[in-house]
């Protein structure tokens, strides 16, 4: 599975991504729920409050099924952490008021993976 940022810059899994995540102090895992996204420790999050940092889509070569998405966020508290979801004819979001709508309400500060990441 490759992964391909807005700048063409390619990372060979998601696993990497992950992990460099983790290695820069992003370990949270976020997660859609109807109130929020959530850390999972009771604190909700609306779109306002958060910050898309960089986005990486992964294609698998050769299954659809591998096609999903990693976003970067950050919250106006400070917490960094991931948020994955599946995207194309995988997406389980079929309403205009879940997971889709309240993702493309977030914010987008596409920061140079440099600052992200040290390569």
């Amino acid at each position: 599975m490759t992964t391909n940022n807005n700048r063409g810059d390619q990372m060979s899994t998601m696993l990497e991504v992950i992990n460099k995540c983790n290695e820069r102090g992003m370990n949270i895992p976020f997660e859609y729920e109807p109130q929020g996204l959530t850390s999972g420790k009771g604190d909700y999050y609306q779109p306002a409050d958060l910050k898309i940092i960089k986005t990486y889509r992964f294609e698998g070569m050769s299954n659809p099924d591998d096609s999903s998405i990693l976003y970067i966020i950050e919250t106006n508290t400070g917490k960094q952490g991931y948020l994955i979801d599946s995207y194309g004819a995988y997406s389980s979001h079929d309403n205009d008021q879940g997971f889709d709508n309240f993702v493309r309400q977030i914010a987008v500060e596409d920061r140079d993976e440099q600052l992200l990441f040290s390569l």
